[in-house]
């Protein structure tokens, strides 16, 4: 057999082309078992093993390929020379120059390599999960797609026969930055529906408001519609019987092209009613809502109207709407129980009629005061880095998969009614 041995001036190394692959310099030693021998063995004297024992001395050739000598003893001394360190890397151990800090985004793939000045070997301990050597390159590292945002710490070596260096390789694995680019878009008896008592603590009340305990506020995007009825773009509370226990509704009413929104908050018969202006939905443009609630009482004294019209605030694009309000049997004065969550719809007859709606969230807390930062300029961001993060947020298309519409910080997941996978649109403000 030919065995092809020599050594790379530029790696400071010794490289057999077979299995053993590259050696360190200084660390192999050729030897003769009798100095008449025409037979040589390699052993490597750093590990105390024998590489190649008894090979006729032709059988070693150099890069190109040529004899080594003529004899048994001029090739053994020839490969000593081979292995022996010289010039100006003999004694300097390897130094690693690659950056120590790597940067990537959750959900992208690494791709690093390891590099040092006089390496010969390499090593890695303490790889995350799913970060693996590149196949016949043990300096690159790719994959980690599948990471949670944080800080790993990977172990790198770089070595040769003089020494080792060892850095610890600090991958940042940062949060995506925001992005919203979808919506659910709504056609006649299209809905939204998910299990209404994940909401309770956050919209539902066991009495007649208690205070800041039973406060809620209420954001989303919305993209009305022209047509002419009125149509429910979110509903929360009786079940069985829609409408006839305790809930809360907010619609989409319209006077001829005037279209505004109208919220109650009550029962059939005992409620309250405030509607925004006409004209302060703009069908075909999206527009932030927000509605809220301080948790105080809302009925049933006559004298107490004003207050309990109070307790809400309606805003559109940040702005606070001054409202038309209106009352039955002077408020309502009882429970609301999380039995029936709604988006575009409350019965047969009043669904969206090609309306979108995006970015919905709720808090268990009265947000007003904050509704600059919830608003945002008019643009759309990552609700979870507000001082008060939502108890509940739908993206309402990103990151979801039909027929679901998955709740991002609680479990209320919204499931798709009468809806089919292109109803997530490519649409948002």
């Amino acid at each position: 057999m030919t065995i092809k041995i020599f050594k790379d001036q530029n790696a400071n190394a010794v490289f057999i082309e077979n299995s053993n692959g590259v050696q360190f310099l200084n660390s192999l030693q050729a030897t003769m078992d009798d100095p008449s021998d025409v037979k040589i063995n390699i052993t490597d004297i750093s590990k105390d093993i024998n590489i190649f024992t008894q090979v006729p001395f032709g059988d070693f050739v150099d890069q190109a390929g040529s004899s080594y000598g003529a004899n048994a003893n001029d090739v053994c001394n020839a490969l000593n020379a081979e292995f022996s360190a010289s010039g100006s890397s003999t004694g300097v151990p390897p130094t690693i120059t690659s950056a120590t800090t790597v940067n990537m985004t959750q959900g992208d793939t690494l791709n690093y390599e390891l590099v040092a000045t006089k390496g010969v070997g390499y090593e890695w301990s303490n790889l995350p999960s799913g970060v693996v050597n590149v196949e016949g390159n043990m300096r690159k590292l790719i994959g980690g797609s599948t990471l949670t945002v944080g800080t790993y710490s990977i172990t790198a070596k770089a070595i040769n026969y003089f020494g080792e260096d060892s850095e610890t390789i600090s991958l940042v694995v940062s949060t995506p930055p925001f992005s919203n680019t979808k919506s659910v878009n709504f056609e006649n008896q299209d809905y939204l529906q998910a299990t209404a008592a994940l909401l309770e603590p956050t919209l539902g009340r066991s009495s007649n408001g208690s205070g800041a305990s039973d406060a809620w506020t209420i954001s989303m995007w919305y993209k009305g519609n022209t047509d002419s009825r009125g149509q429910v773009i979110l509903y929360y509370g009786s079940g069985t019987s829609i409408g006839q226990g305790g809930y809360m509704e907010l619609r989409q009413t319209n006077n001829l092209s005037q279209k505004r929104l109208r919220f109650r908050f009550g029962s059939q018969n005992n409620y309250l009613q405030l509607t925004t202006p006409t004209g302060s939905i703009t069908a075909g443009t999206w527009q932030h809502i927000l509605v809220s609630y301080d948790g105080g009482t809302t009925g049933s004294a006559s004298d107490q109207m004003s207050t309990y019209y109070g307790r809400f605030k309606i805003y559109i694009d940040g702005t606070l709407q001054t409202t038309n309000n209106t009352h039955g049997n002077y408020g309502y004065a009882s429970s609301i129980v999380g039995t029936n969550f709604r988006i575009g719809r409350l019965t047969s007859g009043n669904s969206l009629r090609g309306s979108r709606v995006d970015e919905i969230a709720t808090w268990d807390s009265d947000q007003s005061s904050n509704i600059s930062d919830i608003y945002n300029s008019g643009s759309t961001h990552d609700l979870d880095l507000l001082t008060d993060s939502p108890n509940h947020w739908w993206r309402m298309g990103d990151g979801d998969t039909y027929p679901t519409i998955e709740d991002n910080v609680g479990s209320a997941d919204f499931t798709m009614y009468n809806m089919v996978a292109t109803d997530i649109v490519t649409d948002a403000p």
